[in-house]
């Protein structure tokens, strides 16, 4: 049985849809990311929660309606809002005192901040914590009641890698202990880098998005072709410098880069977009060619949705066993999310 169920949701404004009817099942120890603009995803948690009525549909836990009985099921959901306030003049210790008391719960607060990076800032004011550490107590506070179902709103917006580390693990060991979160972010990289099951929704609907570890991908095609794709690799790895110029489409104008000035490119919903000196730009060509083309000067596959340039990577990041990103040296310090399939392949051509 599904512990989280939206079952033919649909959110109507007037003349307007927002988005059409959308079933999603969540189980125990599952994390799902729906990639969504900000004002959809939060229409969504407020219907969750029963401060929006539902257009029609049904959002259950467990079988019971969530949006029609929050207040009685409220202890067993965990709430990550982005603009949540706290009572700044508390500790860190004192805020979270607050909180075992509302909830009525045993919990070792000691653990817990330690869990979330504060070992040692226990007796700090929350009003001398930078934005992001007061994510990280956030984080604390959302799951100290240890609820079944953890809702949580663009979690890693604006915070540093250090938190971002945190968050991520302190996520994983949560949806460990039988819990199931579900994440809605504007970021498709956030959504991808947290978990393999994105959706993304719009007023199309709701639609899953294919994200595969390429390791099992790439073991199973070697399987299929005979080792036949190997030799092709040890062939390409050779392929000579050449003079190349990537068009990119802007009104009635068509843009020619170098292949140097672009930072990476990201596939999403089938159109490429190159990432040019903190601007956007689409391009019609596919990402499977445009890494046949790019590849000899430099660029990486990182990812089945990404190609980076690797003269712009700055740091491999960590997150889990099995989750790593890309931080790149460019105004932004994008992170993009790199496979756990293509890690010792990176490592390889590093020669690190």
């Amino acid at each position: 049985m599904s512990l989280f169920q939206l079952k033919q949701v649909e959110k109507n404004e007037g003349n307007t849809i927002i988005f059409p009817k959308i079933d999603l099942d969540l189980h125990k120890e599952e994390m799902v990311a729906i990639q969504c603009n900000n004002d959809v995803g939060k229409r969504l948690i407020n219907m969750i929660i029963g401060r929006l009525p539902v257009s029609s549909g049904e959002v259950l836990l467990e079988g019971v309606s969530l949006n029609h009985h929050f207040k009685s099921l409220s202890n067993r959901i965990g709430l990550f809002l982005l603009d949540e306030r706290m009572y700044e003049r508390l500790t860190l210790e004192e805020y979270l005192k607050f909180l075992k008391r509302l909830y009525d719960v045993d919990v070792e607060i000691t653990s817990l901040l330690q869990n979330v990076g504060f070992a040692e800032k226990g007796k700090t004011k929350i009003s001398k914590l930078s934005y992001s550490e007061k994510k990280r107590l956030q984080l604390a506070g959302a799951i100290l009641h240890q609820p079944d179902l953890l809702v949580m709103e663009e979690p890693d917006q604006n915070i540093d890698i250090e938190s971002k580390i945190i968050m991520q693990r302190v996520l994983e060991e949560f949806k460990g202990y039988g819990k199931a979160i579900l994440i809605m972010t504007n970021n498709f990289e956030s959504a991808i880098s947290m978990t393999n099951m994105v959706y993304r929704l719009s007023e199309e609907g709701l639609k899953k998005i294919d994200v595969v570890d390429e390791e099992t991908e790439d073991s199973t095609a070697e399987k299929e072709n005979g080792g036949n794709e190997r030799a092709n690799e040890e062939v390409t790895t050779h392929i000579p410098l050449q003079i190349e110029k990537i068009p990119a489409k802007v009104d009635d104008k068509i843009i020619l880069f170098d292949p140097t000035e672009i930072i990476y490119v990201e596939s999403n919903e089938g159109i490429s977009y190159l990432h040019v000196n903190g601007e956007t730009f689409p391009c019609s060509i596919t990402l499977n060619n445009l890494f046949e083309r790019l590849q000899p000067f430099g660029f990486f596959r990182c990812h089945r949705s990404y190609i980076v340039n690797l003269q712009k990577v700055r740091e491999v990041i960590t997150w889990t066993r099995n989750s790593y990103s890309l931080v790149l040296e460019d105004s932004k310090k994008s992170s993009i999310p790199l496979s756990k399939g293509k890690l010792n392949e990176l490592k390889s051509i590093l020669r690190i």
